[in-house]
């Protein structure tokens, strides 16, 4: 049987634990390479979230399935695939209607049955729970850091993250640089460039 090789790694910093392409890719091949009945036609690499669909090689992917050009997908794990509802349920889609026959994971074991479909779309719905929940969870402590004063991100330059009592503190290396190029601006006589020497000198 033809399989795609699909390997994802999100770029997003909540999916920074999950396994690389290089190690997907590798763990992939020692597992299923060199099986007599899996021919792997193809490999692709994507470095972009499941979050939402639209994934430009993940729609390649499934549409050689569909054309017939491969009958089954090689993946580290089913969240590879998908985090979303629309791509979890093409994936289901496909397998009901005999496009794609099989599904092979490093790290979970499927079986094209009524059972096996089943289970496999309650992994997408936990693996899109996941990224809901996390979302959810971001945004309040978003909204915490701000009601107590803090910065929800990277302090201005010329400041720092202070502690409880004081959120947000003077950088005292950079402050009284900034301050200086703050000056100069308002002053009205001064050229960006004049400013930005001018800070030069007082690095």
């Amino acid at each position: 049987m033809r399989y795609i090789h699909y390997c994802r790694k999100s770029t997003d910093d909540d999916d920074h634990q999950v396994a690389s392409l290089d190690s997907q890719q590798t763990e992939n091949e020692r597992r299923f390479a060199g099986t007599a009945e899996i021919e792997i036609v193809t490999t692709y690499r994507e470095a972009r979230s499941a979050k939402t669909p639209g994934r430009p090689v993940f729609s390649e992917m499934l549409d050689r399935i569909e054309r017939g050009e491969a009958d089954g997908i090689i993946a580290w794990h089913p969240d590879r695939l998908a985090r979303n509802s629309v791509d979890g349920g093409r994936i289901i889609y496909l397998l009901d209607t005999g496009k794609l026959k099989d599904l092979n994971f490093s790290s979970y074991n499927f079986e094209n049955s009524s059972q096996g479909k089943f289970m496999l779309q309650i992994v997408f719905a936990n693996s899109k729970y996941y990224v809901d929940s996390l979302s959810e969870n971001v945004k309040r402590g978003i909204r915490t850091k701000v009601e107590n004063g803090w910065r929800p991100n990277q302090p201005p330059i010329g400041y720092l993250n202070g502690d409880n009592a004081t959120p947000i503190i003077s950088d005292l290396e950079r402050f009284p640089i900034v301050e200086r190029m703050w000056q100069l601006a308002l002053t009205g006589t001064y050229t960006l460039r004049q400013i930005r020497d001018t800070a030069d000198l007082l690095v």
